[in-house]
């Protein structure tokens, strides 16, 4: 296939900005038949991707979200008690999780967050994954049908509340690692999702670099996605203010929930918001960019 041009229209199709070099990763990972994670910080597009990637090649596409309560039997299904009294262990008598029905039907099993799964629901991926086999018992072995696939996103390891992948189960993967874009391709994302035009571009333009910021402050462990600019591009363009009280304010409002500060740091997460937005205003933009 050609792949140049499938990158193209993928971007064009689905407002895909940028991100070239990972979605010609994807693409041949998936020609390949390889399993996919894909690793990054929050907000990065992971999700995205991946989908943009599936609708592309009209692939059916089962969404899972990892979490310590996503059983084995989550997975793969179970037995509903009073149909297995009616009519015995039988297909009719089977709810079909996830895996199952992915395996079955050829799509693309999405797992987000897979470092949030237990040990035990992990394992049960090895076999589906290694030899497109997976054993019911009762009903025998299902094959997966062509095109069957597992695409799996996962935060860094230095994040909070992650958990790290067994090396059983990495070792079936193929990795991508997404990080943060440039910022003009930012910009265009945070112009595109808030719907701001051109004329008040100051405004996204300063979200953006508020946003990124976060990233670079010595007392933030954790800085703020995209999502953090897109939102307070939107709520300053209601406002329409760029006076520093305004955009400190809004900025406290819309940051504050999306950014973690490093261990030890005593002042309130408002003040470094606040000097964030200052050294912006003031056009100090490299202390922090």
């Amino acid at each position: 296939m050609d792949i140049e041009k499938a990158i193209s229209e993928i971007q064009e199709k689905f407002g895909v900005v940028g991100r070239y070099s990972s979605l010609r990763k994807l693409i041949l990972g998936k020609q390949a038949g390889k399993h996919i994670i894909i690793e990054g910080p929050v907000g990065v597009g992971k999700t995205t991707l991946a989908h943009a990637v599936a609708a592309y090649f009209d692939q059916g596409f089962i969404r899972i979200d990892g979490d310590e309560r996503y059983t084995e039997s989550k997975l793969v299904g179970h037995f509903e008690p009073p149909l297995v009294v009616e009519k015995g262990w039988i297909w009719d008598a089977f709810v079909p999780g996830p895996l199952t029905l992915a395996m079955k039907n050829g799509s693309i099993l999405f797992i987000n967050e897979a470092n949030r799964l237990i040990e035990g629901t992990q394992n049960v991926l090895l076999p589906s994954m290694d030899e497109g086999l997976l054993i019911l018992p009762k009903l025998g072995v299902i094959r997966a049908s062509d095109g069957f696939l597992v695409v799996a996103t996962q935060n860094p390891e230095s994040y909070i509340g992650t958990t790290v992948l067994s090396e059983a189960l990495k070792d079936r993967f193929v990795w991508i690692k997404l990080e943060h874009q440039a910022y003009e391709e930012e910009l265009d994302i945070v112009e595109q999702k808030s719907g701001i035009g051109t004329e008040d571009r100051l405004i996204s333009e300063t979200a953006t670099k508020i946003a990124r910021a976060t990233r670079k402050h010595p007392e933030i462990r954790r800085g703020s996605s995209i999502r953090g600019a897109i939102d307070l591009a939107k709520i300053l363009n209601l406002v329409k203010s760029l006076n520093l009280e305004t955009v400190s304010e809004m900025s406290i409002m819309t940051l504050a929930t999306k950014i973690e500060l490093e261990d030890g740091v005593e002042r309130p997460i408002e003040d470094v918001i606040h000097e964030i937005v200052e050294a912006i205003l003031s056009g100090d933009e490299d202390r922090f960019l």
